[in-house]
């Protein structure tokens, strides 16, 4: 890259380091304020403050997206989105751009997102702590391997997401899942044999888990297709001004009552209807992407 443009990701980034220091230091008394404040009204206060807090951090981020990138962003939206709702929020995965994607597209439109997080990354400077007050569901990811080892692993992921989604029934949520499980690339591509041309396969327990322990809690599914006709970004790529458009679609889905009620991990036939649901699904989201970048030759 030229001298010009190291200049200009130097520029983006400072920016939102500053705007993350800004805002992590009220966010981080907010928490300290919920720690030691009885009741669960005073509580429910500090929560709204937080997730107001870290709306505001996208906010400015989103505005210094549009003021020193060029990118162009095309999105398709459901009617309808609630702020206050729960939703169950699906999505493909290419970059890690996607995450700002999904927060220009729909902060404030439906409550803050929240990811599960590998356990790690509460290491993370500053933004480990901000994930921790914010109540960001932390996992271990353990592998196939490491849990056919030690069964006891599994156990510890699956009553993370049990507390994580306990604490969310009672205030407005949007659960975010990739649930590829990694970020696409041509060469996790052909090593799965994937049935599909644009995704990975989709992996069903998290999905499962969250919406057994979620139940009627949930308003809706959110399923998201996220396209780049310019080929999959990196981060520096969007600071740089490398990413001229992002092609979003977003479809509502009700969650089907037969999913709603069975054993994900004893059930086989339950595990294999779920799983046969979530993989028709992903066969619509393949016909979705390749529309999205029909023309992308023309770029």
């Amino acid at each position: 890259m030229s001298l010009l443009i190291w200049l200009r990701v130097a520029l983006v980034l400072s920016a939102v380091v500053l705007n993350t220091l800004l805002h992590a230091l009220p966010l981080f008394a907010v928490a300290l304020l919920k720690a030691v404040l009885p009741g669960k009204g005073l509580k429910r206060m500090c929560n709204w403050a937080l997730a107001g807090l870290a709306e505001s951090w996208i906010g400015v981020n989103n505005l210094m997206l549009g003021w020193f990138t060029p990118t162009r962003f095309q999105v398709q939206l459901p009617p309808g989105l609630k702020a206050d709702g729960h939703y169950l929020v699906l999505a493909n995965h290419q970059s890690w751009v996607d995450i700002l994607v999904l927060q220009k597209v729909f902060n404030r439109r439906i409550p803050f997102l929240r990811f599960f997080l590998k356990r790690q990354l509460f290491w993370v400077p500053v933004l480990g702590l901000a994930w921790w007050a914010l109540d960001f569901p932390f996992m271990g990811r353990y592998t196939h391997r490491q849990v056919a080892r030690n069964p006891e692993l599994a156990r510890r992921d699956t009553e993370a997401v049990r507390v994580a989604c306990a604490k969310f029934r009672d205030i407005p949520v949007a659960m975010m899942n990739f649930v590829e499980g990694t970020r696409f690339t041509p060469e996790k591509h052909a090593r799965q044999e994937a049935p599909y041309r644009h995704l990975l396969k989709p992996r069903s327990g998290g999905v499962a888990f969250v919406i057994d322990a979620m139940g009627d809690g949930l308003h809706a599914i959110l399923d998201i297709s996220i396209a780049y006709p310019a080929g999959r970004p990196t981060m520096v790529d969007l600071m740089a001004g490398r990413v001229p458009e992002v092609r979003v679609l977003v479809r509502e889905r009700p969650i089907p009552a037969a999913l709603t009620a069975g054993n994900y991990q004893q059930d086989r036939e339950f595990r294999a209807r779920f799983q046969q649901w979530l993989n028709g699904l992903w066969q619509e989201k393949d016909a979705d992407m390749e529309r999205l970048l029909a023309d992308r030759q023309a770029q």
